[in-house]
Parts: structure tokens; sequence; C-alpha cells
């Protein structure tokens, strides 16, 4: 095979010969165990392969662009390939067959009759300054195969850095094959880019005229000598004048080819390490526990280091950047973290928790207001002249509620303490900064969550109103923590005031529904959206009226079969395809479920999860999208495909909602109110992390009880704590006893096709006593629902209304399982049906 690298050519010098360490490498394995999503190739569908120093962004057929961090190298890389004896050029986009997505490693297989050609991507996060991902391209040929890999030179810092625009390109040539520099008229700016024994493409003179053609790199496969090897593709940035040189844009690719192996092996170990370190779930549906494995990763995956001090904090999320120079959301976001980090507090990073809040905490203004944007390449321009870095109001509640919730999860008090300057600016700067006088935090300070907003943008939203009521709550408790009484009891006064506040504001009793803002002069906008659902997010008695609320959520005005709508349906404001008025976001998906399972409606809490987890494999392989139609199943087309907190709803909602977990390391105890799904017997959270120890809950139903025993595998003794009724806390708080009702219901999920509309069963509201259970539902006319119920209690005689009792047992060989029947009216639209279940 012969391999061609090739673009825009400015410069045509060819360097005097060289003795080069650019050389194949030997084929090393690959262990193909453990977690791996393994799919047919979907033309168009985003992949991505993210470390802390570089980043390939492409889709499924094989197409990329590469960044070493902050610099898009190169783009539009696609492969060509000239068969001996078979005089058909062959495009291997059209080749594209099988995608491999492993947490250390994407592979793409393309599938010829006289070859495969697999392209093997990983992006370590421990480098070398300067280089960041790497591809391997492993051959298996019948025949010798010439291979021509061609791409877009670029060399475009991130925005808003100035760049200027398409770079010149200079073949140094080497002994056996050479490399690319990619000029750029900065002397502090240059790349890199190899192939072993390459030769170039096409290289237009001096002489020509202007005119662009991808560089290329050709490569000559002979069956015989290599088959056995591994042909990297390698890449370096220079960014001071010392570094951007071709001696030293040479030497660091040697060394980067000379340690490809090694770099692999201890990228692949960080990688075992972190499967074996972080919190994982086992119950009995496989997805769901590789979908909570593959949120966590994601997260890990989105690590980014500022260049040059190696600061490390959290990107909000990638995508492919396209023509411009902004790889999706790949800058730094202050309120993307914060939300971000209860999910990296429930599966155990502490470390990656301090990295993040420190990143803010140095962005911090010095009026105590946080960071919302920070670009990695913010530190080369005059950032704060720009409107991002502190645009938005919400970050600075969520950085002291955050900030509780990791001194709670991690027991780190020190870390409290180290900060406490901070923490106090930020309290100062939320309670003296209210507009009108109210006594609530506004949106005076930034936006609050909507950045745009047709009526015009709202005075104080109900979502930034609640959020100061939390970290006002937050504040007390961590000024308790600080020994600062006096601070403590007038945060817990004034958290205490904004409650009764916020409900005499917002609430309208002739609606029954909570306003979105309240405008300057008193008035309300009473916009039907979800925003008021973040007033459980930090656990609480969240909102007093809010049960008519609930049902509207929970109901197909709200509630997609893919997630939840921001703003209803029904509402004169709904736009399906608008950022801000009518789509849906996982973020708010997670949400909602966190919300439902904490104020009693688990059924649309484990509804909602499931949405989001089951995204895991429907787009960017291992990640979840960042927002998609309100009307119909599909992402946005500049949806950030590997978001930061649409993985972190994966996390959340199943820990603190379906598991019921509440860590607290201070006191070193975890406190549980579970909602295991109805149909599983079983489950078990491991390696959750209190503080320093490190824990194992097993979950059993047995008969009418579920038993929920902690086992403390490493550190300080954990005990379990419960604040649920009907349960029983062993003396030695290693078991609690939860007393489970006589008759449950377990709900199917499945996403639908792309491309539908919403159609799927609601459950609008569940209603138990001590003997009946009664569910309204809603579902599109005409449907027919299967739902499995199980019989806690022995002996019942099941009596059912709305539905039919079809079978007694299931698939699973359960004897307590049966199995309902509900058919929802003939018309149109949705259609409603109370099932009663009485024994």
């Amino acid at each position: 095979m012969r391999l061609v690298l090739v673009g825009t050519a400015m410069l045509c010098g060819m360097a005097a010969a060289q003795t080069t360490g650019l050389q194949p490498v030997n084929s090393f394995p690959l262990k193909e165990d453990g977690l791996v999503i393994r799919r047919h190739v979907e033309s168009g569908m985003p992949f991505t392969v993210a470390g802390t120093q570089g980043v390939i962004l492409g889709q499924q057929e094989g197409i990329f662009e590469a960044w070493t961090l902050p610099v898009k190298l190169l783009s539009h890389f696609s492969i060509k390939a000239e068969v001996e004896g078979y005089p058909v050029p062959i495009e291997l986009k059209d080749h594209a067959r099988e995608i491999e997505v492993f947490p250390n490693r994407t592979v793409i297989t393309y599938s010829h009759i006289a070859f495969t050609l697999r392209q093997i991507m990983f992006a370590p996060d421990e480098m070398e300054p300067g280089t960041g991902a790497v591809v391997l391209f492993q051959v298996d040929s019948a025949r010798p195969v010439d291979l021509t890999f061609s791409f877009n030179p670029e060399m475009r810092p991130m925005w808003p850095q100035e760049d200027q625009g398409i770079p010149s390109a200079e073949w140094i040539k080497l002994d056996a094959s050479g490399f690319y520099v990619l000029h750029t008229d900065f002397p502090n700016l240059a790349g890199a880019v190899a192939m072993p024994t390459s030769q170039p493409g096409i290289m237009a003179p001096y002489q020509e005229k202007p005119q662009f053609h991808p560089l290329e790199l050709k490569l000559h496969y002979d069956q015989k000598r290599d088959k056995d090897r591994y042909f990297p593709l390698l890449m370096a940035v220079g960014t001071t004048t010392e570094t951007a040189t071709n001696v030293a844009l040479q030497a660091k690719l040697e060394r980067l080819g000379a340690i490809v192996e090694q770099t692999y092996s201890a990228h692949a170990a960080r990688y075992l390490r972190m499967m074996k370190e972080l919190t994982a779930i086992r119950t009995p549906d496989a997805d769901l526990n590789n979908a909570f494995s593959w949120a966590s990763i994601s997260i890990e995956q989105l690590r980014a280091k500022v260049q040059p001090t190696g600061e490390v904090g959290l990107v909000a999320g990638y995508f492919s950047s396209g023509d411009s120079a902004r790889p999706g959301f790949g800058w730094f976001f202050g309120r993307d973290a914060l939300y971000t980090l209860y999910a990296v507090n429930d599966f155990g990073d502490f470390r990656l928790s301090r990295e993040a809040m420190e990143f803010l905490i140095r962005r911090q203004r010095d009026d105590g207001k946080m960071m919302h944007e920070y670009s990695q390449t913010a530190a080369n321009v005059d950032w704060r002249a720009l409107p991002y870095m502190y645009a938005a109001a919400d970050a600075t509640p969520l950085f002291l509620t955050a900030m509780l919730d990791y001194v709670r999860s991690s027991g780190d008090a020190d870390f409290l303490r180290r900060h406490r300057e901070s923490v106090e600016k930020a309290w100062h700067f939320e309670i003296t900064h209210d507009s009108d006088g109210d006594g609530i935090y506004d949106n005076a300070q930034g936006t609050g969550w909507v950045e745009s907003w047709p009526p015009g943008m709202p005075h104080q939203e109900i979502y930034l109103a609640l959020l100061d009521q939390q970290a006002s709550t937050a504040m007390a408790k961590l000024a308790s923590l600080l020994n600062d009484k006096a601070t403590a009891e007038s945060a817990a006064k004034r958290a205490d005031e904004l409650k009764k506040k916020i409900e005499r504001e917002y609430y309208d009793s002739t609606r029954d529904a909570y306003a979105f803002s309240r405008n300057r002069d008193g008035t309300l906008d009473h916009t039907a959206t979800v925003y008021p659902m973040i007033a459980w997010w930090n656990g609480g008695d969240g909102l007093t009226h809010a049960d008519a609320s609930f049902q509207r959520w929970a109901s197909h005005d709200f509630s997609t079969d893919w997630g939840l709508r921001d703003i209803a349906e029904s509402d004169p404001l709904f736009d399906p395809i608008s950022y801000h008025q009518g789509s849906v976001w996982p973020l708010f998906t997670g949400w909602a479920a966190v919300a439902q399972y904490r104020a009693g409606h688990p059924l649309t809490g484990y509804a909602h999860l499931m949405q989001n987890a089951d995204q895991t494999t429907m787009q960017d392989l291992g990640a979840v999208t960042e927002l998609l139609s309100g009307a119909f199943f599909q992402p946005f087309g500049r949806s950030t495909s590997h978001q930061l907190w649409s993985s972190a709803m994966v996390v959340v909602p199943a820990i603190r909602g379906l598991f019921g977990i509440d860590v607290d390391a201070v006191s070193e105890s975890v406190w549980l109110n579970p909602h295991l799904p109805a149909n599983w017997d079983n489950a078990e959270v491991q390696r959750l992390h209190v503080g320093e120890a490190v824990c194992a809950l097993e979950y059993k139903r047995e008969g009418q009880r579920l038993v929920v025993h902690i086992k403390t595998v490493s550190g300080k003794n954990v005990r379990l704590t419960t604040s649920v009724k009907e349960s029983q806390v062993t003396a030695d708080g290693s078991s609690i006893i939860f007393a489970l009702p006589p008759v449950e219901v377990a709900l199917p999920h499945r996403l639908p096709l792309q491309g539908a509309r919403t159609a799927q069963m609601k459950v609008l509201s569940e209603t138990r006593d001590s003997h009946s259970l009664k569910l309204e539902l809603e579902a599109a006319a005409g449907s027919i629902v299967e739902l499995k119920v199980r019989r806690n209690g022995p002996k019942l005689n099941l009596r059912i209304e709305g539905g039919t009792l079809t079978a007694a047992g299931d698939t699973d060989a359960q004897s307590n399982i049966d199995q309902v029947v509900v058919r929802f009216p003939d018309g149109s639209g949705y259609q409603h049906r109370a099932l009663t279940l009485s024994w």
C-alpha cells in the first residue's frame, strides 16, 4: 500500500536528506475485553476521541479533523486506495463498515474484497506538550496496495485567537520518508504531520498560480513486508519560536513515534485503573449498567489542559467544527462543570472535582462572581473585553451548592477551608445583587437560564430564584462547617424566607402552576416551562403546590419519548427547533428525573432516566448529545454530540434517584431512599466513594421487604441511615429493611425510531393506599401497552380496572410477576386511561 498525505503547498523547498527516527511500529495487542460498543457504520453520525491535549472529531465513515489543543491542525482527512491488478480507485469512506468504541480508543474498519484497513484512534492525557491524538493504520491485504491519505492543513487556533488563513506546507525529506511542516505567518506557530515510509503527493511549486490542493501522504503497502506493522499518523504543534522550527518539530515527531506502544499502554492502563476505581452499578439491565459507566468515561474524556500551564478544567463538549475554529462547545464552562460535578462526586473522582472547582476559583471576579465561559485560547486575547466570561448569573449560586456537595461527598473540609475566601466572596455577591429590592438574586447580573426570550429577556426567572434559595441553604451548612455561626444562622433564615417568598411571588392558584419569570413591576410571565423542577436539585422540600405541575410535566405536553421539552407543546411560545423555546435537553430530562424521584413520582423518574441512558448508543457512541428537536426524535444539526452535562444526567438520577443515595462523608454515613423498578430482584452499587472510604451497596428483594446492605471495602466504616417511614435500620448501621408496597408496576422503555413523533405511554400520576394503586395514564389513541405488575404480598387477590390481566408469571419465571395489558381508546392524539390495581 502506498500512503499519501496531501495539503496546500505554498513552499516547495526540499530539505537535504536527513536520518530519521520515523519508522512503522511493530503491531502490539489491543485488548478487546471490558466496556465496548460495536455498531455498523452510519454515514454522517459523529464520533469523538478526546484527551486533555488532543481531540479527533469526525463522522463514522472515517472523515475527521484533528486538534492538538488548542489548535486545529488538519481537517477533511480521508483515504483512497489502489489495489495492484485491480484498476479501480477505491474511496474508503464508501467502505467503512464497522465502528468499535472502547474507553481508550475508537476503531473504524474499512472492508474491501482485496483488503481490510483498521483506523485506530486514541488521545492520551499524558503526552509531551504540543502533541495530542495518534492514529494507527493497520492493513491486511491479499495484494500490494497504494494508499493515499489526504487532508486540508488548518493550523487554526481555537476562536477567538487570531489566525492567518490557509498555512503553507513544506515537505521535509528524510532518508526513507519525510514529513510536512505547516507554516503560518507567525514564527511562534507551526505544525507537523508525518507517517513513516510515506511520500508527499501534490506540492504546487512557487511558480504556479495560487491554488488549493489537499495535502497527501502516499504509502505503499506490501503484504509480505508490512502485515505485522502499524503505520502511525503523527501530529505535532509548536507554539513558541523555539518549538515551531522544522528541527524542533521533527524531533517531537520522532520522540512521539518512538514511544507509540508505550504511550498507548500507559493510556490503556489509565482507563483500566479508572474502570476499577470509579463507581459502577450492576442491575438486571445490562444496557443501563453500561450507560452509567460510559457516562462516567464520557465526563472524564472532557478534561482539557490549558497550555502552557498544564492546568486542567472541564470543557462543555466536542463536535466537529466544520469550517469554523470552535469544536462544538469546546470551551471551559462554569455552570456546565458545576452541574456535572454532582455526577463526578457520585462516581468518586474527587480529584477531578477539586481541579474543576479550582479552575473556576482562579477566574472568579474580584467582586465574587463566578465565571461562565472561558475559551481554550482566552489567555492569548483580551478575553475580559468580550461578553462571555461572566455572562451568566447562575454560576455563582451553583458554585456554593456544588461546593457543599463536594464536601459532603468527599468529607474534604480542608478544601473548603482553603477556599473560604472564594466561598465568602461568592456569597457576598449573591446577597448584595438584588436589583429590585425584593431580596431575591435576579437576572440583572446576567442570564439565568434562557439566553434569548421572544417577549424580552426576563427580569427574574424562577430558575434563578430557586438556585438562590438552595445556595442560601448550602451557605448555611458551609458556614457551619467553617464555624461561622452568624453566617450560618443568617443564611438559613434567608433560605427559609426565600422559599416562602417564591411561593408568594411565583405560584398562581388560579392556574395551579408556577410562573416562568417575574417582571420588574411584579407581573408574571406565565409561560409553561420545566424550570421550576430545579427546586428539587439539591434535595429539600421543593415547591409546595407542585402536584398539578408534576402531572403536566409527565404528560405529552412536556414529555416526549426521548426527553423533556423546556416549554410545553401547547404554550404559544413553543418552537420545537429553537434553542430555548421547546427543544429537548437531556439536562432538563435529568433535572426532571431527580425531581420526580425525590417528590414521589418514581415511575416518571425512571422513564426520564432511561430516556437519557438509552441515548448512549444513539449518536456519538458512548456519549449523550446536547439537545434534540421537541417535535421529532432527532438531534439538532449543531448539537454538541459529546456533551458534558448530558452524560452527567445519566449518573445523577441513577445514584440519587433510582438507588436513592445521599452521601454524607462528614458523618461517615449514607442516607437511602431507594426506588428500584418492580421487575428487579436485586442490584448493586459497586465502589461507592464516601470520603476516603469505598463501599459496596447490595439491594435485594425478600418478599415484602427490600433489604439494602453496605459493606465497607476500604477506609473507615460507613453506616446506612434513612428518613423513610416503615423502614428499619440495624443497630450497627450495616443494613436497612424497607417495607415494600403489596403491588408495584414496572414500565417498559425504548427509544423510538429516529424521526418519530411522541406516541408512547406517559404516567401522569400514581396514587396508592393500603389496598390499591391507581395510575393515571395517557398514550396515543389506539395504543396497546403491556405492563409488568409485581405482587409482593402472599396470595394477593389482584383485581384490575382499566386493563386486562393476561398472564401469571413471565419469561423470567418469576411467579409473582403478572402482565397487564392496557388498551387506550381510539380517536386522535393522546387518550387517557385510569388503571386501578386493588387487592
